[in-house]
Parts: structure tokens; sequence; C-alpha cells
């Protein structure tokens, strides 16, 4: 009787406890849902930095962390942050959300932060079992294009990138061009407020005068009069008619979402200064118009844009300027230029060539630069070319430019650099090579098509595989002071197996006729078919008088055996010894069995099974010579020899 109050006093305790709990998983459930609402809200909008700030709040307490993640990777991405991203969208599908865009996205994000293997894993992955007709269609290409990822990385220009630290901000800086002696450039350093997409400030157009060190660059800033405007976009500006015409990109004056409301706008400088700003007649209302560049002499305006009836995402036209400098009817630069991707940031340099950026075309990373050659995009490379974006590309002459990047070890969020022509001379090494098969009852090896050839590095790990064309033939790109293996199986061969190295082979720079100079290495590769009980001869074998010592000549060849054997696990193997008649017959036969023992437990050594090696030694009781005279007939019978006497199925 005396325990009931206390009892009732712990059920009231717990009923206290339990309410409280309640509330606080019902004000954390709130708490969650309304920072999501909000995320979704400036979302919405496209204020993607405020958005990030809400969703980060909500995740905290969310029910579907998943879905939050996936929210956040979204704002990092449309924010133009794609790297920021990965772990987002990691945590996103590790949270068992299984929206199609979140495994392809996934993909670029590992590909933008240079993890190339998992990339292409992950969009490999996404392929097999993705429902979406454009991100598959947008996945498959990127799984093609990661075919051409080596050769790119080792097709190393011959320039020297530096960047502008004394410039550089921790804002943003791009859209390089050189107006008489200033470099014109757009930032987003300027003070006011911050530009709720990306959190950084709004973009106005500056320049700086150059310097004869790119090092020292970074003096007196100023901003352009009369065309920047607060709480405007304004950026990526370009001249013709001797620096008085300015054409630039203009955004974000909140009629529209901030992605379809940027134009493209024209300024004429007169009477010392610049007039207002007049839209171009070239803009497209219902589409994103940005990144103009006019040629050289000032006749054509190249610019990128979005609207109906282009290849992909951001295509890039042409549009001509008559003698009265009124602009004609923009034209697409069609497939050969434009993908299902994004093309921008078109620069002509002062030798006619034209250049762009793309993220549809085999690259390091994100956006790429490639060199127009011959109507057809080549990638430019490393080092102007990394696993981050690179854009904006402008050159002052043949030997010196700048462009735009946001590469790990910047400064902000893109940095301006310089780039320069290198004075040493640059060697890319390749090697082509031939596949033949050679079977037993034929007298010609014939050439292999459709072969499978695989480069490995010298610890015998996959770089890099091809297939060989309708000839046999196929080809790679070398690193320089490098060895390598190509290999090539197919059932019922032996692996085909050749070395080759590029140590020792650069030649010297007054050698080189070019800045770039390709030196191209040859291979074959022979795949031999495997007969039963056929006597494969080992060349150089040799012991010292009579010894059955493993000596290292010898062992170098047979080391080779070991190969064939690692690279064939499927076959067992005689190695059989062989005497001359010079001796007696018991003693020939006993050496030679030790000979064979000897050679066998050298390849068990190197971690072959000893079930599939047999030692016998045959004395002189299979002379490929009879009736031997000279030393080198003698020498001819004195051999070391394997056949094959299991295949395993």
């Amino acid at each position: 009787m005396h325990q009931m109050p206390y009892a009732n006093q712990i059920f009231k305790s717990l009923k206290h406890i339990c309410l409280l709990a309640f509330i606080a998983l019902f004000i954390n459930a709130c708490g969650a849902s309304q920072y999501l609402g909000k995320g979704d809200k400036r979302f919405e909008m496209e204020q993607y930095d405020k958005a990030i700030e809400y969703y980060k709040q909500a995740l905290k307490s969310s029910k579907s962390p998943g879905e939050v993640n996936f929210k956040i990777a979204e704002s990092y991405r449309l924010s133009n942050r794609l790297a920021e991203a990965e772990p987002y969208y990691k945590a996103a599908l590790d949270g068992g959300y299984r929206k199609e865009e979140a495994f392809y996205y996934y993909g670029m994000t590992l590909k933008a932060n240079g993890k190339y293997e998992e990339a292409l894993n992950q969009l490999q992955d996404y392929v097999s079992i993705g429902t979406n007709s454009r991100l598959k269609g947008l996945a498959a290409r990127e799984v093609e294009n990661f075919g051409q990822l080596s050769d790119i990385m080792r097709g190393r220009q011959a320039y020297e990138v530096q960047n502008l630290q004394a410039l550089n901000t921790e804002a943003s800086e791009f859209g390089p061009y050189i107006l008489n002696n200033d470099l014109v450039f757009s930032s987003t350093r300027g003070p006011g407020k911050a530009y709720m997409g990306n959190g950084e400030g709004f973009i106005d157009i500056y320049a700086t005068t150059l310097t004869d060190s790119v090092g020292e660059m970074g003096g007196a800033v100023r901003k352009f009069e009369n065309v920047n405007i607060e709480g405007l976009h304004d950026a990526l500006a370009t001249f013709a008619n001797e620096g008085r015409t300015m054409v630039f990109a203009r955004g974000n004056e909140g009629k529209k979402k901030g992605r379809q409301n940027v134009d493209l706008f024209v300024t004429y400088f007169r009477s010392n200064a610049w007039t207002e700003p007049k839209l171009l007649t070239i803009n497209d209302a219902r589409a994103w118009d940005s990144s103009p560049a006019f040629s050289p002499d000032g006749k054509t305006l190249y610019f990128s844009s979005d609207r109906k009836g282009g290849l992909g995402g951001n295509d890039i036209y042409r549009v001509e300027l008559d003698e009265n400098n009124r602009f004609g009817s923009p034209e697409n630069l069609g497939p050969d230029i434009n993908t299902p991707g994004n093309e921008s940031f078109v620069h002509v340099s002062p030798d006619g060539t034209l250049y762009i950026a793309s993220d549809g075309l085999p690259g390091l990373g994100n956006l790429d630069l490639f060199r127009v050659d011959n109507g057809k995009p080549v990638n430019m490379g490393t080092p102007v070319n990394s696993p981050g974006d690179d854009f904006s590309i402008y050159f002052q002459s043949t030997t010196r430019g700048f462009f735009s990047s946001n590469r790990e070890g910047g400064k902000g969020g893109d940095d301006l650099y310089s780039l320069v022509k290198s004075q040493r001379k640059l060697v890319n090494f390749y090697v082509d090579g031939t596949v033949y098969l050679r079977r037993e009852k034929d007298k010609k090896q014939t050439i292999v098509p459709n072969q499978l050839v695989v480069l490995q590095n010298d610890k015998g790990q996959k770089i890099k595989e091809t297939t060989s064309d309708a000839e046999g033939k196929f080809s790679f790109s070398l690193d320089t002071a490098s060895t390598y293996s190509l290999v090539s199986e197919k059932a019922g061969f032996f692996t085909a197996r050749t070395r080759v190295t590029t140590v020792g082979k650069i030649p010297a720079q007054d050698k080189l006729l070019e800045d770039v100079n390709d030196i191209r290495l040859t291979a074959t590769l022979v795949l031999n078919e495997i007969v039963k009980e056929k006597a494969i001869v080992l060349e150089n074998i040799f012991y010292d008088f009579d010894k059955a010592d493993i000596r290292p000549d010898a062992a170098i060849e047979l080391d080779k055996l070991v190969e064939v054997l690692n690279d064939n696990p499927n076959i067992s193997i005689e190695l059989s010894s062989h005497t001359d008649v010079r001796g007696s017959d018991v003693y020939n036969q006993d050496l030679s069995q030790r000979r064979a023992e000897s050679a066998v437990e050298y390849i068990i050594s190197k971690g072959i099974d000893r079930s599939r090696i047999t030692a016998k030694g045959y004395g002189e009781s299979r002379l490929v010579v009879k009736n031997a005279k000279t030393d080198a007939e003698h020498q001819r019978n004195r051999r070391t020899e394997f056949k094959v006497v299991r295949i395993k199925e």
C-alpha cells in the first residue's frame, strides 16, 4: 500500500518525459519541414546559395535525408559548383534516393573531381539501368568519351600555365580580353549585396593595365564606366571597330528565371564615353544568349545560346555584320562543333584559329578547351585543361594568351591564368601495333581484326585497352621514360605479350623539328596456337660444365616461361632437358634430369603451382642433330624445351 503513491509518481514522470520527447520530435519535424519549404521556394527562384543554407538545416532532422541531399547537390550543380555536389549526390544514393538524375550527375561530379575510373563505372552502371532517354544518351556519350581520356592526358601541349596571383581574388575572375594595353575581364569581386544564385557578388566588367611580367599583373583595377549596373550581371566583353564597339552579356533583371534572363547588349564609344547599352536584335527572348566574341576583323560575332532548334544544351552560333555594321541572322555552327552537351566561350585567335569550351566533347573535366583544326575540335590537353572547368581562352599573340579555370589550387572561384608557349620542344610517344594469329597447320600468319589489346604498366596493371581495327592495327599513347607490356588473349592460343619502352628515346632538343613532336614506336603481337605435345625450345638456357645450377643468364630465360604460365593459367607443361652425345648414356640421363628438376624448382619458386609443371630429363635419347660433329651442332642438342601436356577447359 505504501508503494502506490511512488508508482503513480513514476508513471506521471514517464508520461511527462514521453510528452516532452513527442513535442521535441514534433518541433524537429516541423522545423525540418519549414526549412525544406523555404529551401524549395529559394530553389524555385534560382537562389541556390540560400536554398543550400535551408536544405542543410532541414537535413539535421529530416526523415528523408536522401531527398534533401539530392536537393543540396542539385543546388550546387545548378550554380556551377559541380565538384562540390559530389558528396551530396553520393549521400542521396546511399540514402535510397532513386531519381535518375542522381545516378547520372553523381558520375559527372566524380569526373569533375578527377575520379575518372569511379566516374566511368558509375556512368556505365547508369547506362545499363536508366530509362531517361536524354540522360542515358548523355551518359553513353560520356562513356564513349572516356576511351580518349588517357590519350588526352598524355598528349601534353607546349604551354606554360601560371595563375595570375596578384590579380585574382577570392571571388571569381574570368573572360579575359586584351583591349589596347588593358586586360579586360569579368569578376564578382565588387562590393555590394551577394547574388543568391551562388553566394558571390554580382558580375561586373573590369580593366587593368598590362605589365611585362604576368606575375606582377595586379595593379590598379577599374570598372568600365556606363556599362555595369548594380544588381545585374554584366560580363564577357568583346570588342570590334578598333575598340569602339563592345558587345557583352547582361542578366538577372528579375523578370524571368535567372538562367534564361541573359541577353547580349551592344554599346559604342563616342565622345569619350560608352553609350547606353542596347539589346541586340539577335537575342531570343525565350533563350539564354551569352559568351559573345568578335572575329579579329570585327565582321563576325560568335555567341552561345540554348535557343530552340539547337543540337543540345548551349550551341555556338555566328552572325555576320554588313558594311553598315548591322547584324544578320544567327547561324548554328553545326554538329561538327556542337554536341548534345554545352559549347560556349568562343575565341578567334589572331591567326584565325577558332577556340571553344565544351562539356560534350572528350575531355578531362566539365568544361575543357578545344582548338578547331580542319573543322574538328581537338582537346588542348594538359596543362591547359584539368578536371575542373577550363574556359574563355584569349590569345594576345601566337605565343601568349590567357584563360579561366576553377581548377584545384586556385585563389578564388574562377581564376585567370596566363598561357605562354613553351620554349622547350615537347615529345608525345605512341605505339602502333598489329595483331597476328598463327595456326600450326598454316604456313603464314594472318591479321586479327576486332581483337582486344591491353596496355599494362611495368607492374602489370592495366592502363588502357583497345580493339584492333579491320587490318589488325591498334595504337596507344605512352608516357616518356616508361616501360609497358602489350597483351592480347584468345582462347586456344598462347597469350601474346611484348614489351615496349620510351626510356632513353627522347631526341635532343636540336633534333626536334616542331613545338610538339609525335614519336611513334611499332610493335607486333602474335597469337600462337596451343598444340599439345609440341616441343618449344627455350633459347639461351646454359649450364656450367657438369652442373645443374641455374645461372643468371638462364634465369632471365626461365622468367619468360614463368610469364607464359602466368599469362596462360589453363595449361600444364612438361619441362625437359637434353644433352649431347658426349659422355656416357647413364651420366647424361642423370645430368639432364637434375637440370630439368633444377629449372622446375626455380619456376615453382616464382609462384607457379607445382601441379602445373613436370621435370623430365631425356639425356641424349632425343637428338635434334644426329651424328653431330661441330660445337654448334652439339649446342643444338644441348637444349631445354617445354610442351603443353594438359589444357584445362
